[in-house]
């Protein structure tokens, strides 16, 4: 009999899933809203109808043998979604227990950026790695950390933001409510706000200069850069200093093998990566230097999340 895990990862405007068999094959795959729901309850409704519908689609007799969920602030110990900013649910979200009474099988819940540091370390680069990093770069910054082969979640469940340090002194405003957070620089939103900082002083015959703020995204950005634009270069090489002085805090942190970076903002490849390098290494304590490799995510066409929380299932069956 095929067995699968559910893979779920909700998202502040729409929740993927999927159901993940135990080399990292995805079927079914299939997406539901999430902010069209006030209550929680009413979601789960529909999510679940979704779920049995993709049910459908699994050939020959299968079991569903646990669900995974990566979540804004899951908390890991608790099964619970608590006060994340992107959804319109507030308060403490018993969310595990809350899918269990569909399904007669393990429920295990941790933040999304976990989940992707999971499936890096199960399908993806960081196989046979027993310390590295994890960063999402997508409209936020969101890190997961894999030390001596497991995930770090601290005594409450929520260890880990990377994305969440300081970067500047009373810098950009951020939706955590504290000013000078690393996602506030280095996220697509991020190095849009960057463009249009550098705009402000000198043009510099920048095509971007053409763009209003809303018409910008970071892919723009990244085909000026592959054209050489003045802007587009200095953004890149501003966004990799700050995340590669940020993270030579993490490496004195936890001695990593290997950094891997995840999402919209990393596809733009050597544009962030090298300046990322180049930065940690002049910030990094002496002993670390040239120890660490910062590479792209080996799953960065495929659906990491899903498979990060199919893994949370998975890793416990091994």
């Amino acid at each position: 009999m095929k067995e699968y895990v559910i893979g779920i990862d909700i998202g502040g405007t729409f929740t993927k899933y999927g159901f993940v068999d135990r080399e990292g094959n995805i079927f079914g795959e299939g997406s539901s809203p999430t902010d069209i729901y006030d209550k929680v309850e009413d979601y789960l409704e529909n999510l679940v109808k979704e779920l049995k519908g993709g049910e459908k689609s699994l050939e020959g007799e299968y079991k569903i043998v646990g669900v995974g969920i990566g979540a804004p602030n899951g908390n890991f110990y608790n099964g619970t979604i608590e006060d994340a900013p992107n959804l319109k649910w507030k308060g403490i979200i018993p969310f595990a227990r809350m899918v269990q009474k569909y399904y007669d099988a393990p429920v295990r819940l941790t933040n999304d950026a976990n989940a992707a540091a999971l499936g890096e370390k199960v399908y993806g680069g960081g196989q046979g790695i027993d310390n590295f990093i994890m960063i999402t770069l997508g409209t936020g910054l969101g890190s997961g950390i894999i030390v001596n082969g497991d995930l770090v979640y601290g005594h409450d469940g929520f260890a880990g933001e990377i994305g969440h340090t300081n970067a500047v002194e009373n810098g950009r405003q951020c939706g955590c409510g504290n000013r000078g957070c690393l996602e506030t620089y280095v996220s697509a939103p991020g190095i849009k706000r960057t463009v249009f900082e550098l705009l402000a002083h000198d043009s510099r015959g920048s095509d971007l200069a053409n763009y209003s703020y809303n018409e910008m995204d970071s892919e723009m950005i990244y085909n000026a850069a592959k054209k050489d634009d003045p802007i587009a270069l200095e953004a890149f090489e501003i966004t990799g200093r700050t995340l590669g002085r940020k993270l030579a805090d993490s490496v004195a942190h936890t001695s990593p093998k290997a950094i891997f970076l995840f999402g919209g903002l990393a596809k733009s490849g050597d544009y962030i990566l090298k300046p990322t390098k180049k930065y940690l290494e002049e910030y990094v304590m002496g002993p670390f230097k040239n120890k660490v490799e910062i590479k792209p995510s080996q799953l960065m066409d495929k659906n990491v999340a899903v498979l990060g929380s199919s893994s949370l299932i998975w890793k416990d069956m091994a």
